[in-house]
């Protein structure tokens, strides 16, 4: 009969490591990417702080200003993608965007949800089966919302209809760099 300390050392060790993280709910969702200085920033938020309730689906839904630095060589165009990895049961995605033009730095608070952006680019499909940016809404507890952006090397093969997953998919093996930004909101 095993000692009953060891019982309670397997025990520990079990419920500690359901606690780790899990694939995907790191900084970011990596596509074979190298290190980059690549900077992601706010004036809505800044990393780790509050979302405002201004760009949450409880209020107005608009989505924040972002701005990016320090992109590496050779960049053609970015796609950016927001999501909830602590959504329940699987990453939700609030935020489909990619073939940004390489010259854009920028995305103004409160872009429509068109498909097409005035800049060049094109919104695909988020997890509301929705054009554009939809805020978070979670129904319990606080969220961590990343945006996440990539560099990429060309433009992507990739119509309107796309959604997250099938943008990462076409990512793969395209990406130079990324960059992050988390905000958290609680209901």
């Amino acid at each position: 009969m095993k000692s009953p300390f060891v019982f309670v050392c397997v025990a520990v060790a079990l419920i500690l490591s359901c606690g780790a993280p899990q694939k995907g709910s790191a900084a970011t969702e990596t596509v074979g990417v190298a290190p980059s200085e690549m900077v992601l920033v706010s004036t809505a938020f800044t990393d780790g702080d509050w979302i405002p309730w201004k760009y949450s689906a409880h209020r107005q839904n608009v989505s924040p200003d972002l701005s990016w630095d320090k992109v590496p060589e050779g960049v053609r165009t970015f796609a950016l993608i927001c999501r909830d990895p602590d959504a329940l049961g699987r990453t939700f995605y609030h935020w489909v965007v990619f073939n940004i033009p390489d010259s854009v730095r920028s995305l103004t608070e409160g872009l429509d949800r068109t498909v097409t952006l005035p800049f060049g680019g094109t919104q695909g499909i988020n997890g509301f089966r929705r054009v554009g940016y939809d805020g978070p809404k979670p129904p319990v507890g606080t969220h961590r919302y990343y945006f996440d952006l990539y560099a990429l090397d060309g433009v992507l093969a990739l119509d309107d209809t796309v959604t997250a997953s099938r943008l990462l998919e076409a990512m793969k093996g395209h990406v130079l760099g990324q960059a992050s930004l988390m905000g958290r909101f609680k209901r």
